[in-house]
């Protein structure tokens, strides 16, 4: 009898060991959270999930609080006072990801506009292959989005276009959101100093990494429009964007990136 408690325990401590966590920040997300749940915990490959939840007004926590118990030491919850940015939420869960040991930390959104059977290929390039940054890319292989209008595929293509130009990057989809880091790369940038919120994050993230000389790998995905919820997406974040890669190309030839 001792020993079937003790190989049920081992059995399960090894389930519960893991090597990659998927932070996904949330904020009114009720129309998505449980189905994006399932769907990544029940990939072939074993991901450990860290919802970051900005006191969603919908309860979205609360969902996710309800689901721990069926996802024991498998899905995790930090939940912030308020709605702090995109930005914030990921270094919250970078430091979360670095205190509890996890090799490889991915960023994802709650909307199913990165599909959960693409993480792998990502875990793929940075565990088998060579990239210490590996990015779901959507314009690596032409323009893989569907459900967009042109406006806003033109604009984010184009974005990358600039960000090309002004930082020297040879990245076709520098403000993708669906990028996976080895832990290394986290260790080596000072989080301290990322201050961008919305895409001007997910550029500074990738033009801190290619100033630390990692190597970054771009994966074809396909990109596909949330069907659910509303977008966060706002004048604001594009402004900021466009003038953050101005700042970021300055900190650098003055050394105070």
């Amino acid at each position: 009898m001792k020993w079937h408690k003790k190989f049920t325990f081992a059995v399960k401590l090894v389930k519960n060991m893991n090597d990659c966590i998927v932070i996904i920040p949330t904020y009114n997300e009720i129309e998505n959270i449980e189905s994006i749940i399932r769907s990544v915990l029940s990939q072939h490959k074993s991901f450990h999930i860290l919802i970051i939840d900005d006191n969603s007004p919908d309860h979205t926590a609360d969902k996710v609080v309800l689901l721990q118990s069926e996802f024991e030491g498998r899905l995790f919850l930090e939940k912030r006072n308020k709605k702090s940015g995109l930005g914030t939420a990921y270094v919250h869960g970078f430091r979360w990801a670095l205190r509890h040991k996890y090799d490889f930390i991915f960023e994802m959104d709650a909307d199913f506009s990165h599909n959960p059977n693409d993480l792998e290929k990502l875990y793929n390039a940075c565990h088998l292959g060579d990239a210490d940054l590996a990015i779901g890319s959507r314009y690596v292989t032409g323009v893989n989005v569907v459900n967009w209008p042109l406006s806003r595929v033109l604009m984010s293509y184009f974005a990358s276009v600039y960000v090309r130009m002004i930082t020297g990057m040879k990245i076709h989809d520098a403000t993708a959101g669906f990028v996976c880091y080895k832990r290394k790369v986290l260790e080596e940038i000072n989080l301290d100093k990322i201050k961008f919120v919305g895409y001007a994050f997910q550029i500074e993230m990738k033009y801190r990494t290619y100033c630390k000389s990692f190597q970054i790998v771009e994966v074809p995905i396909i990109f596909t429009d949330r069907t659910k919820g509303q977008s966060k997406m706002s004048n604001s974040i594009i402004i900021e964007a466009v003038f953050g890669v101005i700042a970021l190309r300055l900190k650098k030839l003055f050394n105070t990136l």
